[in-house]
């Protein structure tokens, strides 16, 4: 085992290239583009006996994806923010295949308007086709999820594609030091690639679906994937044990931090958690019982998990880096869904929006968002969802920007 200082898209290469890879189909958009780039050297200086085909699409790269695993070979792909959203009928598609391979997603807010910076509206929009997602707060843990991913989405009572998702800038070109997995250890730990009946050869041509079903047997079908999606909670547990077992580091479905006496706790996913641990630390400092929940597998959706994490708290303040417009934050909806009627579950759960388009979250906001899920329990009243950045913000915003015009003119014309 060595150590490296990788960005998040050199840590998702890594996990690919330590999974030998057999097929990358690829299509570059930023802040994917180095994911793609570092494969591409690896193959030509023979470091990484792979293919990697450039398609003329992220609708034309899923689907080669699904397609190359379905004739048994072990394949990797990576996408981003739009480009997932132009690839969303073949994630539906491919996954009703049941073809197993990894997707990696750099997550990047939606247009309109257009933003280069990170939420994760892209990767929720993409939460209910079929594929598994595994959400990463550092570096070292998009290596580790990408080769765990494969021993999930391969898995006999699996059998799903997997996203790996990441978030764009504050991951894909951060630099952290990383721990590289012995290439020997990581092969044996993935193992090789079963396709089982997942399979087509052009000399044995045979028929394994049909074009169109009717409502009885296409149910039967659907069914049948939502099943296998909630066999992935148990496979998880067991391959992410398997790996902290080989390689110290455990990366359970849910990661609870100074949770086991909290009163309150921050929930949230993405690398902005990072910044909620720091939050937690500085409040346990200040007499605070708090702790943090964050979800590292969102589908299939570990229900029990925050369950028994969250009974018994005061409150949890949850914050979604996403809109889901005319109704709030996704994860604050779902864990609300999961929580609904259980007994000793939290009497308070507070909504937070921010870090829409990479605005960031600030350690004074966290801190408030503590008070205001404290006084929420307090006076027994939960308040209206809360987005971080508000028209009256923006006002503010305009103002220091029209200040700052006027000053550059001065300071122009002085220089005249």
């Amino acid at each position: 085992m060595s150590r490296a200082l990788l960005t998040g898209n050199g840590a998702a290469a890594w996990g690919a290239r330590l999974a030998q890879v057999d097929y990358i189909p690829a299509f570059p958009i930023t802040p994917q583009t180095e994911i793609i780039e570092n494969l591409a050297k690896w193959i030509d200086t023979d470091e990484m006996d792979s293919r990697l085909v450039t398609l003329e699409s992220e609708h034309s790269m899923i689907t080669a994806a699904g397609a190359a695993a379905a004739t048994g070979v072990r394949v990797f792909s990576a996408t981003s923010s739009q480009g997932l959203l132009y690839g969303m009928e073949m994630l539906y598609t491919v996954a009703g295949w049941r073809a197993p391979f990894v997707l990696v997603n750099v997550s990047r807010g939606l247009a309109a308007p257009i933003t280069l910076e990170s939420d994760h509206n892209d990767i929720l929009a993409a939460r209910d086709c079929g594929f598994l997602q595994i959400h990463c707060t550092t570096c070292q843990e998009v290596l580790d999820s990408t080769l765990i991913a494969y021993r999930l989405a391969e898995h006999h009572s699996v059998r799903l594609p997997v996203i790996v998702n990441l978030d764009g800038f504050y991951l894909s070109f951060t630099r952290e030091p990383v721990e590289l997995p012995d290439a020997e250890a990581a092969a044996k730990f993935v193992g090789n690639y079963d396709a089982e009946n997942v399979q087509f050869r052009a000399s044995a041509p045979t028929s394994q679906a049909v074009a169109v079903l009717g409502g009885t047997p296409y149910s039967y079908f659907r069914y049948e994937i939502h099943l296998a999606a909630q066999q992935g909670l148990k496979v998880y547990d067991e391959v992410a044990t398997e790996f902290a077992q080989q390689f110290g580091r455990k990366h359970e479905a849910v990661e609870a931090y100074r949770c086991d006496d909290a009163d309150y706790v921050f929930v949230m996913l993405g690398s902005f958690a990072s910044k909620a641990k720091a939050a937690v630390d500085q409040l346990r400092d200040a007499g605070w019982s708090i702790g943090l929940v964050r979800p590292r597998l969102l589908r299939p959706f570990p229900a029990e998990r925050f369950y028994q994490l969250l009974k018994s708290k005061k409150g949890a303040a949850v914050i979604d880096q996403n809109i889901s417009m005319g109704k709030g934050g996704v994860l604050h909806s779902e864990l609300a869904s999961v929580l609904y009627g259980k007994p000793d579950a939290p009497p308070v759960l507070t909504s937070f929006i921010g870090g829409l388009g990479g605005r960031d979250i600030s350690q004074e906001e966290l801190f408030e968002m503590a008070k205001v899920t404290r006084d929420a329990y307090e006076k027994s009243e939960t308040p209206a969802p809360r987005l971080l950045f508000t028209q009256d913000e923006m006002r503010e915003v305009h103002k220091l920007q029209a200040v700052a015009h006027v000053e550059r003119q001065e300071l122009e014309k002085d220089h005249e």
